[in-house]
């Protein structure tokens, strides 16, 4: 959990982080939570500073209307009304969002999409997840699901998604999904089946990393150059999609991936470019705010709730 104290301009105050546990249950988790954010606000108060509004930011379906976490695999949230339980605990007014869109709504506004009205943000690690935000307002979408783009079909028969479905963008262009394709290919053809992509890993075998395989694919290795050709393709076609489902100005990455840099930004921008038509083509760039975005983005949703309330 990063946790931070922001002021209405932006600046971080102070920051900490906390390890989630999720293996303690969905319950200890929104203990912490609360503690956590409680302890944040008793610091504010110890430093001269007066807590004005709390935001807080979890993964998976999020419904920000009402602040309830509706679902998510990584914590076990089922319908849990964190809003009323945070505004309960530190007598604040709360904002619940979700996290991926509350990194892109920092982006759009104070970091890579910034001149731009109409912004992208995409964020590429375990998973794959986006955030469409215009004029500085993210969309939830009507259950709160909006921006699953890794969710795309992109490899009709492709490997096996988490979510159960083969051939999602996130099962060959996510992180993960990278250093699983080389692990299995440079095990060998017995491992390398795609019908087997979803599999875990062997035992006592150790998995090379996207960033490894990527630095690896630079070195002109051709097992890593095959794989991160496929992942980049990949994630071309989903970015195209999403161009021409939202006709962003500027298209940002994020998350681990992004840190490629040249290796990733110059073959995924020719490719892009080879796929569109009618569309423009969107401006990429990397995040700017690295792993603060989601931080920023809560306090952003903490003060957009203060101005409408």
């Amino acid at each position: 959990m990063k946790c931070a104290l922001i002021r209405p301009d932006g600046t971080v105050l102070h920051a900490e982080r906390h390890p989630t546990d999720a293996g303690r249950g969905a319950e200890a988790v929104i203990g912490t939570i609360l503690a956590v954010a409680d302890g944040l606000a008793g610091k504010a108060r110890a430093d001269g500073l007066t807590p004005t509004a709390l935001g807080i930011v979890v993964p998976g379906v999020v419904d920000e209307a009402r602040g309830v976490a509706v679902w998510s695999a990584n914590v076990g949230f089922r319908d849990v009304p964190l809003r009323e339980l945070a505004s309960a605990r530190l007598g604040l007014p709360t904002a619940l969002g979700h996290d991926v869109r509350a990194g892109g709504l920092a982006e759009a506004r104070l970091g890579a999409g910034r001149d731009a009205g109409h912004v992208l943000f995409v964020a590429i690690g375990t998973g794959i997840a986006a955030a469409h935000v215009v004029a500085g307002s993210a969309a939830t979408g009507a259950h709160g699901a909006a921006g699953e783009l890794g969710h795309i079909l992109v490899r009709a028969g492709g490997p096996v998604c988490g979510c159960g479905r083969p051939g999602c963008l996130e099962a060959i262009a996510s992180a993960s999904a990278i250093a699983r394709r080389y692990t299995r290919l440079a095990a060998g053809p017995a491992e390398a089946d795609a019908g087997h992509e979803s599999a875990p890993t062997g035992r006592g075998r150790a998995t090379v990393t996207a960033a490894e395989v990527a630095a690896r694919a630079a070195a002109g290795e051709p097992l890593a150059s095959q794989v991160w050709r496929e992942a980049v393709a990949a994630l071309a076609d989903g970015l195209a999609t999403g161009q021409a489902l939202f006709d962003v100005e500027t298209i940002v990455l994020g998350g681990g991936l992004a840190q490629a840099g040249a290796g990733l930004f110059d073959p995924l921008r020719s490719a892009l470019r080879d796929r569109l038509t009618f569309h423009r083509e969107p401006r990429l760039v990397p995040a700017a705010l690295g792993d603060e975005a989601g931080c920023l983005g809560a306090a952003l949703l903490a003060l957009d709730q203060l101005e409408t309330t």
